[in-house]
């Protein structure tokens, strides 16, 4: 028997050695049009950035070592061009010489891979712009990063590579940007997971644009000038493209061979295509989805794998095995980080119809009084009716991959979530705690589907009604004193029996507390003195909080080499330092431990705290303006936030919170108090100043953001939409606006005295960090919609600004 295997790596190369082990005798061929026929493409990134020392190690096997094994026939820079099943033969070029010659088959194997996306985009040939699908491109920008040295890059595409090429740069000390059109990173996920990554980026100081596309790519001298279509320019040294692979076809069109729904090619459950004796494995193909049993794509090296072991039996031994389909499990290191999914998200399941509940977990990676456990986020998603396990994804630092696989184990075999609570794995306190996370999903999905509770995402709870609401948030005091949800009520659950008058019973009862625990004790306790229409926080405020964040970080690079930013403590000798260990502790106890430890501190002595708890290191910042304490350092480091604090004298807390701060009500939107706003607020800032602009009623039209997206309004709210300015650029003048002409002869006599426009000083006020806040509660009389504002607006309230304002030693009303 002859075969001829198109293309190697991981399907190609796998179907050869399998073959070969099964038939000696058989005739075997393989055609590579590249110089590398097996390597360990998912490492490349780590290469490049130094993790991965030698390169040899990416080359799974050699031409010379792979034949010497397995006696193949292998023929590098060999291009198959064109496929002729009648007379079963292919042509063959040889990619040196420019030779072609015909090689006849019994049975033809297609492994062509993937192609890098790389849509029309002006400019997308520059040179200094790289894609990485192979060693020859590994090669290229290796070459470029040891020999140019570069200082900056941008990274266009946030998906697993994309993101993994960021993290590899950052570790070599390249100031990073990613550039992503959605509206998040990795979009195969819930954006709520998603979420922890976008924050995660402002820890490492890594720039993410998000929806925001190329719009074009300019080069200037040796910088590369990237576009975006929100008209900001991003200047680098070079630039990733990471957009997206898609399935490559062409020789498997050319030859007729039928090409299905999702755009790759067609194979059986066999891996047979539409034509006789000619099979296909990898990147190329498409097969039924294992849960939908729709068209599906998976880029993915371990399917690849084990097709070519499934086709190898199959061609040898006949038709036996059949392949199952992929479910897509795949993880990926971002920074200190692990991201994974397998199955179905809740935005899928959402776009197919099909009818699923989800739930969300927050847990430790092993025991929480054992060192170093680390919390993760695990959301997954269910069928109501039989409980089948649907989806499941994660995002954490220690333990993602090992519960993702138990997930990815038990949809595969059609598992429900009373499997999950089965489920025995190996316990010991460094390794997990006697209920695992995966069980706890398990418990979690049970009592929704049993109806003990009603779980809301943090988007549906964040759309909630306020008129036909009330908001419970059932944590500590002093955890309700660092930041709530705006009109909650704050009953502690351990009190909570005793204060059932002060609860409605008339409303929707929507329940928070850190993490989801307590939320859902109170509401089993409510339910049982008869409250009906009770919600509980899906993963709590430690989940909403990241996903109401702002998620990009839109930050400016300079192409220049700087050290690291940091504030250096002085720390005179007779200052003691004591350390507190919170590792493993969830919210609120590592700031119960900052306020035990405070109290029996002397003033002037500091406390150098760990943490793992991932909200401890925007808490550790709020709980320090709150209490007058000062934040020294703080760092972040895979999973370990670690704090200095010194306290502060009493009499001199309240100078040290309202030091060097500058708040500012913006609450018209005329042309020229706009002006005066911004001038006042850059000012300050380009003088080091902290400043908050808080933006109510007609001050929203100030940041309405130009390219806004449609949305969706009630008949009030399409009303004023018309009547008032829909961006900064259509303000009127105060006086002498002369219905427009004022307007445009300001902003000429404004040109010419070389002043900034009111864009631009918006523009700089978004890079030089200053905090502006969208009043809630005039954004929904004035139907303006969080979409419609400017990037980098929080949405908060006047409880926000009124803590702002405590701490400042300026206050302006405009």
């Amino acid at each position: 028997m002859k075969y001829v295997i198109v293309g190697g790596v991981a399907g190609g190369a796998t179907t050869a050695a399998r073959l070969r082990r099964i038939d000696e005798h058989a005739e075997i061929i393989m055609l590579e049009k590249g110089p590398h026929i097996s390597y360990a493409n998912c490492g490349l990134p780590y290469y490049i950035g130094g993790i991965i020392k030698d390169r040899n190690k990416l080359l799974v096997q050699t031409p010379e070592s792979f034949n010497a094994r397995f006696n193949i026939d292998i023929r590098i820079h060999s291009e198959v061009i064109s496929v002729d099943s009648d007379t079963k033969s292919v042509e063959v070029r040889k990619t040196k010489t420019g030779e072609t010659y015909t090689e006849t088959y019994d049975k033809l194997i297609l492994s062509p891979g993937a192609s890098a996306i790389k849509p029309p985009i002006p400019g997308i040939n520059s040179p200094n712009i790289f894609t990485l699908r192979n060693v020859q491109d590994t090669d290229k920008i290796k070459a470029f990063v040891d020999d140019e040295h570069p200082r900056s890059a941008v990274v266009v595409g946030a998906g697993f590579i994309g993101l993994e090429m960021a993290e590899n740069l950052h570790h070599i000390g390249v100031k990073v940007t990613v550039v992503e059109a959605a509206s998040q990173v990795m979009n195969m996920m819930d954006s709520e997971i998603a979420a922890p990554i976008h924050q995660h980026f402002k820890e490492k100081n890594v720039g993410l644009f998000l929806e925001d596309a190329v719009k074009e790519f300019v080069p200037n001298g040796d910088l590369i000038e990237v576009h975006l279509s929100s008209q900001r320019v991003i200047k680098a040294d070079f630039v990733i493209l990471s957009i997206g692979v898609k399935p490559d076809t062409f020789l498997a069109k050319s030859a007729g061979i039928k090409i299905g729904e999702a755009g790759g090619i067609w194979v059986d459950e066999y891996l047979q295509t539409s034509k006789e004796d000619i099979y296909a494995v990898g990147d190329a193909i498409e097969f039924p989805h294992p849960i939908t049993g729709k068209p599906s794509l998976a880029f993915l090296a371990g399917p690849a794998n084990k097709q070519g072991r499934i086709l190898a039996d199959n061609m040898v031994y006949g038709h036996k095995r059949k392949y199952q389909g992929s479910i897509g499990t795949a993880i990926a290191k971002v920074f200190d980080l692990t991201a994974g999914i397998t199955g179905l998200t809740h935005r899928g399941l959402k776009a197919l119809g099909r009818k699923h509940e989800s739930t969300i977990v927050n847990a430790g990676s092993h025991a929480s009084y054992y060192p170093r456990a680390m919390q993760m986020i695990m959301k997954i998603s269910f069928d109501p009716d039989n409980g089948k396990l649907l989806g499941g994804q994660i995002v954490g630092y220690n333990g993602v991959d090992k519960r993702l696989d138990l997930l990815a184990t038990t949809i595969k075999n059609g598992g429900t979530i009373y499997d999950l609570q089965e489920i025995e794995h190996a316990y010991a306190p460094p390794f997990s705690s006697a209920k695992d996370p995966v069980n706890q999903a398990g418990f979690n999905a049970e009592n929704i589907i049993r109806g003990l509770f009603k779980p809301l995402s943090p988007f549906q709870f964040k759309k909630r009604s306020i008129k036909d609401s009330f908001v419970l948030d059932v944590r500590t005091a002093e955890e309700y004193s660092l930041g709530s949800i705006d009109g909650a009520l704050n009953i502690d659950v351990d009190d909570i029996r005793n204060h059932l008058n002060m609860i409605p019973r008339d409303k929707k009862v929507m329940i928070y507390c850190a993490a989801g625990l307590r939320g859902y004790v109170a509401a089993r306790i409510l339910r049982q003195y008869g409250y009906d229409d009770i919600y509980n926080l899906s993963g709590g405020l430690k989940v909403y909080k990241q996903a109401m964040a702002e998620q990009s970080n839109p930050i400016f690079f300079k192409n220049e080499i700087k050290a690291k930013d940091v504030i250096e403590p002085i720390i005179p000798i007779n200052i003691k330092t004591i350390e507190v260990d919170a590792c493993g502790l969830q919210c609120p106890g590592p700031i119960l431990k900052l306020k035990e430890t405070i109290d029996v501190m002397s003033d002037g002595d500091q406390m150098e705290v760990t943490a793992t708890d991932p909200g401890f290191f925007g808490d550790v910042e709020s709980w320090c303006k709150v209490t007058g304490n000062k934040l020294i350092t703080r760092e972040s480091n895979s999973g370990e936030i670690k704090a200095v604090i010194q306290k502060q004298k009493k009499e001199t807390q309240s100078l040290q919170t309202s030091l060097d701060h500058k708040t500012i009500v913006v609450f018209s939107d005329d042309l020229d108090k706009a002006l005066a706003s911004f001038v006042i607020a850059n000012g300050a800032a380009s003088m080091g100043k902290r400043v908050t602009m808080f933006f109510t009623f007609w001050g929203l039209n100030v940041i309405k953001d130009a390219n806004k997206p449609k949305v969706k309004k009630d008949t009030m709210g399409n009303m004023f939409s018309k009547m008032m300015p829909s961006h900064a650029g259509e303000l009127s003048l105060s006086n002498m606006n002369m219905a427009g002409m004022g307007r445009l002869m300001m902003k000429w006599r404004m040109k010419d005295k070389h002043v900034d426009a009111l864009e631009t000083m918006i523009q700089i006020a978004q890079e030089t960090g200053i905090n502006m806040i969208a009043c809630q509660m005039s954004m929904d009389i004035m139907g303006v919609d969080k979409e419609e504002l400017i990037e980098g607006v929080k949405i908060g309230g006047v409880a926000n600004y009124l803590e702002e304002a405590e701490q400042s030693n300026l206050n302006l009303f405009i």
